[in-house]
């Protein structure tokens, strides 16, 4: 049987203000991990709108997305439990990562589902963290922000066939 490989599409909002990014602190199965507001992209939206819902969803910020800072593949492995058969878990991430611009706070919003907290880290303190991030991209995605790397909006297209899937 010839399985076809599919990798799980992410979008990542790369926040900077004043010299820190914005992160969040998050319950995984391994731990509180740190990441960049991210998550997965959803039927019916383009890479730029799944980033700004999930920047709102996690931070309780809106975000507006001005540029794509890259794209980026990274796999991930884990051990499976004895109760769901063994094995190991392999995940390969596709990473949309955009920066922008960052809203207010949207009143009575709630930081989404295990997200624990938003907080505000230095380049050198996000570096020296690395044992808590959650995608090995973060450091990446913040040191290409850094350097300038930007790519206009319009440098990944969304045919209009993918707004019409149900929502």
């Amino acid at each position: 049987m010839n399985l076809r490989w599919k990798p799980s599409v992410t979008v990542a909002a790369i926040i900077e203000r004043e010299g820190r990014f914005l992160l969040v602190e998050e319950e995984t199965a391994e731990g509180l991990k740190l990441n960049n507001p991210a998550g997965h992209l959803d039927p019916g939206e383009s890479p730029a709108e799944g980033c700004a819902r999930e920047a709102l969803e996690e931070t309780t910020h809106r975000f507006t997305p001005t540029h794509l800072v890259g794209i980026y593949l990274s796999r991930f492995q884990r051990p499976l439990p004895e109760t769901v058969g063994g094995g190991v878990e392999d995940i390969t991430y596709l990473r949309f990562a955009y920066t922008g611009e960052l809203g207010a706070v949207v009143p009575g919003r709630t930081l989404d589902t295990g997200i624990v907290r938003t907080l505000w880290l230095t380049p050198d303190e996000i570096r020296a963290s690395a044992a808590r991030h959650r995608s090995p991209l973060l450091v990446r995605c913040m040191e290409d922000h850094l350097r300038g790397q930007r790519y206009p909006l319009a440098s990944v297209y969304t045919d209009p066939t993918v707004q019409l899937l149900q929502r």
